[in-house]
């Protein structure tokens, strides 16, 4: 018995996917951060020391391995409202009815593809830790750098579930650690940035070789050589982005409230990243992926 055919994608979902190629292939975090600091991001890494960025590696990659597990432990099952029935965020009255402006990015979506989650909280929460680490310096960001990564995780996950993902299934758990190494092409001539399928690629890859041994992770166990490459993977992307963000708190013009809005940035962009991603995920599902992947084009994706 054949299955049924998948139906084409709308003007709605079209308007959804392009919303969603801005946002994960144009993210721009670095510019922001640079233009924040009111200095190229380049000139605060050259200020770093070799031991900073030793330290700030080991402590992005424990600070991973935590998130993944856990992702795969203490994660709400559930599927969020995403785009079915129920009340959901009023629309400013000046914005058109079937569009909003999503928190943090100006990336204007569809009304009905936005959550019911709780953005400003994670945002709020990631600012008290971003200051005590923009006060204290290196220290104070080792510290904090597991707690905030389970803020973000925390915030990616909300708005999984706002998408209709159910995070009782632990693919989409892991889809959840997946987007700490999303961030589009960003500084162009960067050739260790990764466009937003090719990465997600390269994820999918390391997480189908480590099927069947996250189990041992969760449970506490010494994390199998399959888990450490996904955690590795994860942590190498993340921790360009994170070396970057301390080097500008190190600047003389930041400090406390530099650092608490480094990591408002920090989490805004992620949870952009989140909403971008599991857009494409639910289309995928509507629509097939083959349908997806070339409408993403003529968006303009890569």
């Amino acid at each position: 018995m054949s299955r049924p055919a998948l139906p084409p994608l709308d003007d709605a979902a079209r308007r959804e996917l392009a919303a969603a190629v801005q946002l994960l292939e144009h993210p721009g975090l670095a510019v922001r951060l640079a233009h924040l600091a009111g200095a190229p991001v380049e000139k605060g890494l050259a200020r770093l020391p070799a031991r900073a960025h030793a330290l700030i590696s080991t402590a992005t990659e424990k600070a991973v391995g935590l998130a993944l597990k856990l992702a795969l432990t203490t994660m709400a099952s559930g599927r969020g409202r995403g785009r079915g029935p129920g009340p959901g965020p009023v629309a400013p009255a000046d914005q058109d009815a079937d569009t909003r402006t999503h928190t943090g990015t100006g990336t204007r979506l569809p009304a009905a593809a936005l959550p019911a989650a709780s953005p400003r909280w994670h945002q709020a929460a990631v600012m008290a830790t971003g200051a005590g680490a923009g006060f204290f310096g290196l220290p104070a960001l080792l510290l904090e750098l597991p707690l905030t990564t389970t803020l973000m995780m925390r915030a990616i996950a909300d708005v999984a579930r706002s998408e209709g993902a159910d995070l009782g299934e632990e693919a989409v758990r892991l889809d959840c650690v997946g987007v700490l190494m999303l961030g589009g092409p960003g500084r162009g001539d960067d050739g260790s940035t990764l466009g937003y399928f090719a990465a997600r690629e390269a994820f999918a890859q390391v997480v189908a070789q480590a099927l069947g041994q996250f189990a041992r992770h969760a449970a506490g166990a010494v994390a199998p050589p399959a888990v450490l490459r996904v955690i590795a993977l994860v942590a190498e992307r993340l921790g360009v982005q994170v070396t970057e963000k301390f080097a500008l708190q190190a600047l003389p013009v930041l400090g406390a409230a530099g650092g608490a809005t480094l990591n408002l940035l920090f989490v805004q962009h992620f949870q952009a990243m989140a909403r971008g991603h599991f857009v494409v995920r639910r289309l995928e599902q509507r629509h097939g992926v083959a349908a997806v992947r070339a409408a993403w084009r003529e968006a303009g994706g890569h």
